[in-house]
């Protein structure tokens, strides 16, 4: 028989090679309050067909956002994706694909995966574009990092980074948790009381390794001070901006102002919201970054046969698997999301994608307009031009105005507080093309009501 029980020994030994004494040493950094130390609550087991009855019951409690008025969004959006995205990606040679290490049987998989970067280069105007991240954040940490590994030589303040103070908590935490294991300091850039970066604060991160910002900034804001940002700052300090891809029909692409990586959330195009995931991220760099920077490129050559062909090129998964010459410790990429994105680009083609940027920002100035004629409630920064979301404020808690919303129907935006806790009586309101004139009058009828209320 054999013996289930712990090898104890082997146990100690391994704990000893890391130098720990014991189990709860090897933890410590896991904080007290995620630990779970008892049995997990699961029910008694159950028949296939109480397992199907419970599935049923809790997946009817789920509610789509398209089927309630909803405000909400804060880095993830409700844009319309044509129906035959959803068809193609569906193929199988999409949706059952892997990693194309044999491009001799993946040329097309590949030509696709390219099309994708060549797409993308177009949109942030970047020339050299990797195959997608998993997100947003992840893409927002891995151009920090590669800005350091470019400038740590020749920066004066060596291993520092500046960052937006507008940046959300949830992607600061990713930021963070990439850069505190390389000694990384992260500084933070003020914002002026009207939403606009301080270019005065920008002036000091000259000579460090980089600076990063949002474009539209987290409070839907464009700021136009953004294209004097790499003079401020100089040749040896990356300009890294983060890019609503929408906005990019009508707001002028960061490639064009001297940015040095580009990087964004991607889910706007082609892809759903579905809970929060998966979604993709976009990185885009000029060639000085190119040799250092994350994830998967596929390029175009010609091969025996004088034909075009297409493979994986400059840097291979393998490569990130060894660890200490890794340039990443991300070795694949969200290639399916991804090619719903290029599908939804070629659909829309340039003419099409201004279409889409113009009925986001002319959803949200109608709201703009709107809702500022409601006594009671302000919108914060209203003079600044915004793309498809601003900050209202309200005479009550957010908390306490979106419960109200939701009794009537409406999901009403995003609690600032989440965001920035002393902003507990602000909302980021969202309006894309999914938002009628219709939801945007609704809203501001029961935000009146809800205002009459309060004020009463």
């Amino acid at each position: 028989m054999v013996d289930q029980l712990p090898n104890l020994g082997r146990e100690k030994e391994m704990l000893q090679e890391m130098g720990f004494d014991s189990i709860d040493a090897l933890f410590a950094d896991v904080p007290m309050g995620v630990r779970m130390n008892e049995d997990l609550p699961l029910p008694e087991a159950q028949s296939e067909e109480e397992l199907l009855a419970d599935a049923k019951r809790l997946l009817g409690s789920n509610v789509a956002l398209g089927e309630k008025v909803s405000f909400l969004g804060a880095g993830l959006y409700r844009n319309f994706v044509p129906s035959c995205v959803f068809q193609l990606i569906t193929r199988g040679e999409f949706l059952t694909s892997y990693t194309p290490y044999q491009p001799e049987v993946s040329q097309g998989m590949l030509q696709a995966m390219w099309e994708f970067q060549s797409l993308i280069s177009e949109l942030i105007a970047m020339p050299v574009t990797n195959l997608s991240l998993y997100d947003g954040s992840t893409a927002a940490a891995e151009a920090i990092t590669c800005a350091v590994r470019v400038h740590n030589r020749k920066a004066e303040q060596k291993n520092t980074v500046y960052i937006s103070e507008l940046t959300p908590p949830d992607r600061c935490s990713v930021i963070y948790n990439y850069c505190q294991g390389a000694g990384i300091e992260i500084k933070k850039l003020r914002h002026h009381e009207n939403g606009l970066i301080n270019l005065d604060d920008v002036a000091n991160a000259a000579g460090s390794c980089a600076v990063y910002v949002e474009q539209p900034n987290p409070l839907g804001i464009i700021d136009g001070g953004y294209p004097a940002l790499k003079e401020i700052i100089g040749e040896h300090t990356a300009l890294i901006v983060a890019i609503q891809p929408i906005s990019l029909g009508l707001v002028e692409a960061p490639g064009n102002y001297g940015a040095d990586i580009v990087v964004g959330e991607g889910q706007p195009l082609g892809s759903p919201i579905t809970a929060g995931g998966p979604i993709y991220g976009i990185f885009g760099c000029t060639k000085a970054y190119l040799r250092l920077m994350p994830g998967r490129i596929v390029g175009r050559s010609i091969d025996v046969d004088g034909k075009e062909a297409y493979c994986l090129t400059l840097s291979t998964r393998e490569q990130h698997i060894r660890r200490h010459r890794a340039t990443s410790n991300i070795c694949t990429n969200e290639t399916l999301i991804a090619l719903m994105g290029a599908m939804h680009m070629s659909l829309l083609g340039p003419e099409g994608l201004e279409e889409l940027a113009i009925r986001n920002m002319a959803a949200c100035t109608y709201a703009k307009q709107k809702l500022s004629s409601i006594e009671g409630l302000s919108i914060v920064h209203q003079h600044q031009s915004h793309f498809n979301e601003f900050a209202i404020e309200v005479p009550d808690t957010g908390k306490n105005c979106l419960t109200y919303l939701e009794d009537k129907g409406i999901i009403g935006g995003f609690d600032l507080s989440w965001w920035y806790p002393d902003q507990s009586n602000r909302l980021l309101l969202t309006f894309t093309d999914q938002t009628s004139g219709h939801d945007i009058e609704q809203l501001a009828t029961e935000l009146q009501s809800w205002v009459n209320e309060v004020v009463a």
